[in-house]
């Protein structure tokens, strides 16, 4: 991506602004929510993500046979 204003830059030290830029947004965001216990993980894991990953492999096989790419 290159923005007009900034292709003085040098492209390695552009690179590493954009790291540190998405470093702190992911620091800031960690620091920012609470973490999950345990007992709340396995909960949001088997109540939450499992019917959506089999909603996902069963939308995906869905496609595939619609479209006859199987």
């Amino acid at each position: 991506l290159s923005i007009e204003p900034l292709t003085w830059i040098p492209g390695p030290i552009w690179f590493a602004a954009k790291i540190a830029f998405c470093l702190f947004i992911f620091i800031w965001v960690r620091a920012t929510f609470p973490r999950y216990r345990y007992d709340q993980l396995m909960r949001l894991g088997w109540k939450v993500f499992l019917p959506i990953s089999l909603f996902a492999v069963a939308a995906v096989a869905g496609v595939l046979l619609a479209f006859g790419w199987v």
